[in-house]
């Protein structure tokens, strides 16, 4: 190859590089909402989303200056409170009841009014408990209403309250001012305490009984990634006074044996009775469990952009893309969540969203053997964390700041916290090529619009995805990744799961996930359903989606095979089943109006699909 021929090329190469630039920086000034539509999305209403939108972070604060000024007893910032005050827990939007919602978005009906739910901790009562209010109408609240007991059918015992941050923050305080200090040879020659190289982690429930609030806390080197540096060391601690004087230590828990508190281990330490297992000290990036990349990466990773910009815009909180729109929000409890989702005009489903992500777990140590997380409790929203461009999400997605408050009396502004982008899924939606008679080929580019928020609770990172697909099918998708949980690895162990490190149990454990899915077939909502199973019968299950629609319940199993399967619940469809054995016993599950028929003369349905959340 001549000179010339080379400089040609690299010319080429630099005009190449040139052009992406201006694209990308071009890409960057470009409005998301001002593309151009599809007639039919026009003609939607933006401002109808906005029944669904999240509240605003002044709107938050009028709500907050309301209850102070209108509840008649004194509210203390819950991020400073004590167990025994009254605060605001959280304060979120309350969604209008469904039949309002449709009456204004179908009947021409009149605007539901904006109110808000707000949650809190009566501590300073004589009967503490936990209460919820409706305050409204927004932005200018003049009236609250007490709905505790409307929802819950009674007071709620305020021993049942998630704990708040504060909480955790104050039972750190009582074990390193009281706890720690009183074994101080075992602290220092053991554990080499210097009031700063031990992290905590919570598990949960809180005691096996109604009334109780007694958490074990598990001890881990304070370095990065501490969810698995464990030391050996767990303290059960009672904090259900509302003193916190209080306070108490009820068992500790040392490399396989159990005392009745700090004092009893120190005493056997100091004799000799105990055997020591010390853990060898991690460097403060966690050595094995660092973040950081192992190996330097060759190359730059490969970027998606759009040559004319996105296909999809974003206004408000409503989405639209090709022949699919949808409003969007973020509930500070339950996360990611999806209103009044069409396709081509019509209604695919009134609400879906995450209800539940649980965790079940299994180790011979206390604090793994007795751990059941339900992540909603931590709140699924309220640790939604902010999204790196180019590594949670593509360069080019669009990113959307939320809002909530909890913990505290001041929202909080999560920035970047839901991603909205296009891809391109690496095969053709369809083609041919054809060699025989005549000569053609024609196919179609495949893509789906994804909508993403990735929410870190403890040591999971969960990525909640909803995904668009061309072909009219919507997808829900979970993935988790993070750190796993840890116990101290001692004894029979290995029964409990597989060793990470010397001292290190990976432990067994399973997830379950909760999703509400309100569905519309045939554009018409509370109407006449039949359903049908269509697949063999898997061998067992875990119990995991749960599905509404005309008074029937459907919930997802998942077979041993880790595949997931829509299974009908209500008395018919058991009955319908039972000839072929078991009612969880379905791989499809077809849902299909008895009222609405397709141009083809076939009743409208919609399809429940095996291996995820998958709507068709």
């Amino acid at each position: 190859m001549n000179l010339k021929t080379v400089l040609v090329l690299l010319g080429l190469a630099l005009a190449t590089i040139f052009a992406l630039v201006c694209v990308l920086l071009t890409r960057e000034r470009t409005p998301r909402s001002c593309q151009h539509l599809p007639p039919e999305q026009e003609d939607i209403e933006d401002s109808q989303s906005l029944v669904f939108a999240d509240l605003t972070a002044e709107e938050m604060s009028q709500v907050v200056r309301y209850l102070q000024g209108h509840l008649g007893v004194p509210l203390v910032d819950a991020s400073r409170a004590k167990p025994s005050d009254n605060c605001i827990a959280s304060v979120d939007l309350q969604v209008p009841a469904k039949a309002e919602v449709l009456r204004f978005l179908d009947g021409g009906g009149a605007r539901p009014p904006r109110e808000a739910l707000a949650v809190l901790y009566f501590g300073k009562q004589p009967e503490p408990n936990i209460s919820e209010y409706v305050v409204g109408p927004l932005p200018g609240p003049a009236y609250h209403r007490d709905v505790t007991v409307q929802k819950y059918g009674g007071k709620v015992p305020y021993h049942r309250r998630p704990t708040l941050a504060v909480e955790y923050k104050q039972i750190g305080g009582f074990l390193k001012s009281q706890v720690f200090p009183s074994a101080p040879a075992f602290m220092q020659q053991v554990m080499e305490y210097d009031g700063t190289n031990l992290a905590v982690v919570t598990a949960a429930p809180r005691g096996f009984q109604s009334g109780d609030r007694v958490t074990w806390f598990v001890l881990f080197q304070n370095v990065s990634g501490f969810f698995v540096h464990p030391v050996g060391l767990e303290v059960l601690v009672d904090h259900s006074s509302l003193d916190m004087s209080q306070w108490a230590v009820s068992r500790v828990f040392y490399n396989g044996q159990y005392y009745r508190d700090m004092v009893q281990l120190e005493s056997a330490y100091v004799q000799g009775r105990i055997s020591v297992e010390k853990v060898r000290k991690a460097p403060w990036d966690g050595d094995f469990s660092s973040m950081r990349p192992r190996a330097a990466a060759v190359a730059q990773f490969p970027v998606q952009f759009e040559p004319q910009g996105p296909r999809y815009s974003v206004r408000n909180n409503q989405v639209l893309f090709q022949g699919w729109s949808f409003a969007f929000g973020m509930s500070v409890s339950t996360g990611l969540r999806l209103f009044d989702i069409r396709h081509k005009g019509e209604r695919v489903a009134y609400e879906i969203g995450v209800q539940e992500a649980l965790s079940v777990y299994g180790s011979n140590c206390p604090g793994g053997m007795s751990t059941r997380y339900m992540d909603g409790s931590f709140g699924l929203g309220r640790y939604a964390s902010p999204l790196v461009r180019g590594l949670d999400c593509p360069y080019l997605a669009t990113y959307v700041d939320t809002h909530s408050l909890s913990d505290s009396l001041r929202p909080k502004k999560r920035k970047a916290s839901l991603c909205i982008f296009e891809q391109n899924l690496g095969s053709p939606l369809r083609r041919h090529y054809s060699n025989l008679e005549a000569l053609y080929y024609g196919g179609l580019v495949n893509s789906a619009l994804v909508i993403r928020s990735i929410v870190t609770v403890g040591n999971y990172d969960y990525v909640w995805d909803f995904i668009f697909y061309q072909n009219g099918a919507l997808e829900g998708k979970v993935q988790a990744t993070g750190y796993p949980s840890s116990s101290f690895l001692h004894g029979d162990g290995l029964r409990y799961g597989n060793r990470l490190w010397e001292h290190t149990l990976g432990t067994i454990h399973t997830h379950f996930v909760n999703y509400k899915v309100d569905l519309d077939v045939g554009g018409r909502s509370g109407s006449s359903f039949n359903v049908c199973h269509c697949s063999d019968k898997p061998q067992s299950f875990e119990v995991g989606l749960l599905v509404h629609t005309a008074g029937k319940c459907f919930t997802s199993a998942r077979d041993q095979r880790g595949r997931w399967w829509a299974v009908a619940t209500s008395e018919r469809a058991q009955r319908e089943t039972q000839p072929q054995g078991s009612w969880l016993s379905p791989g499809l599950w077809k849902v299909t109006s008895e009222l609405s028929w397709s141009s083809c003369s076939y009743p409208q349905s919609k399809n429940l699909v095996p291996a995820c959340v998958l709507l068709q």
